[in-house]
């Protein structure tokens, strides 16, 4: 994989440019922003997967919910089976299933229950999800690079480890490196807050403080709060998975942390199978991990809660092997400092 991304270097110089001249058309109004009746609160980052936007998507909602708003969901839908506008839930019904909407939406309806859609034309999904539901505030899952739709808060989340780690291949551009935009566009951020996940607190190194000047800085981290059984719903503490030997599956862009949580909650995480990002899951998954599960002998299965939706439309392959998710939340360090910036620009 390495010697791939050092024969694709060369073009990341192209990349650059096509990327500065696109950012360079927005600036000076060549491409025109268009406004929709309702505030938006984009959340977004500056790599490829793994920062932590949908927990922050789902905290945002359900703050701005709580607040008063009539708050609702716009995703691009990453990885769905379907095209065009799609309203996956008025907040009550899910009229979708995972693999219609994508498993990023599916996960945010399910856990904080507001109305959402997906859309690859956020523009059009914006008004057409405002239409259909009567939202005045749109939670912009994934905005930052989309930037057809005028926002009123740009959010941007970065993970801790992305700035701490000092790896070429990590801090390049596509399609060598992780990143999407370079650092200096951090200067269209209105917020950035930096997920430190399951590890503690660091300094950002010098040769990145530049860039975070004169910003409003957050830091935010995942809290480990129960396993779920996927399939009858029951949680259970961390404590009643100590010791005990599970097979791992994750199907997402970075499991770095999701291992990590399970190490500090002192699960065997060495019995594991990883796949790659947005797994779509079919019967041959499944009967791999049905395979595995038995060949060593374990005692559960242990996922994510993104892979749990989607393992939940094989409940009747699965029926013999206990499966749990582990539930986390992202909290922020300074709830009030981050709940008092968002109302602010709420009424601003």
């Amino acid at each position: 994989m390495k010697l791939i991304k050092l024969l694709l270097y060369p073009f990341v110089p192209v990349y650059y440019l096509v990327v500065t001249l696109r950012n360079m058309f927005f600036d000076k109004n060549v491409y025109k922003i268009q406004k929709v009746d309702a505030k938006v609160y984009s959340v977004g980052n500056l790599t490829i997967g793994g920062s932590g936007k949908t927990p922050l998507v789902i905290y945002l909602a359900e703050l701005l919910k709580n607040s008063g708003n009539k708050v609702a969901v716009l995703s691009r839908g990453y990885a769905r089976k379907t095209k065009g506008y799609l309203l996956v839930s008025d907040g009550e019904k899910v009229f979708t299933s995972v693999r219609e909407s994508g498993d990023e939406i599916y996960h945010t309806v399910l856990e904080c229950r507001v109305p959402a859609a997906v859309c690859e034309d956020r523009v059009l999904g914006a008004k057409n999800l405002i239409r259909d539901v009567k939202a005045d505030t749109i939670v912009l899952d994934d905005g930052f690079q989309h930037r057809w739709i005028e926002r009123d808060v740009n959010v941007l989340i970065i993970e801790q480890r992305f700035l701490v780690q000092n790896k070429f291949y990590v801090h390049t551009l596509l399609p060598t490196g992780n990143m999407r935009e370079p650092l200096s566009s951090l200067e269209r951020a209105d917020a950035i807050v930096i997920n430190r996940k399951f590890s503690e607190k660091e300094i950002i190194p010098d040769k990145w403080s530049i860039y975070f000047e004169n910003k409003k800085i957050f830091t935010a981290f995942y809290k480990a709060l129960c396993f779920v059984d996927i399939l009858k719903k029951e949680e259970y503490s961390l404590k009643d998975f100590e010791g005990q030997k599970s097979l791992v599956v994750s199907g997402i862009a970075n499991p770095f942390s999701f291992l990590n949580a399970l190490t500090q909650s002192n699960v065997d995480i060495s019995n594991r199978i990883v796949f790659r990002d947005h797994k779509d899951y079919t019967l041959k998954e499944v009967q791999q991990i049905r395979k595995q599960f038995y060949a060593t002998n374990s005692h559960s299965v242990v996922t994510t809660e993104k892979d749990a939706v989607k393992l939940m439309n094989f409940a009747r392959e699965l029926d013999d092997i206990d499966i749990f998710y582990l539930k986390i939340k992202l909290q922020m360090d300074d709830s009030e400092s981050f709940k008092q910036f968002i109302i602010g620009k709420n009424f601003s």
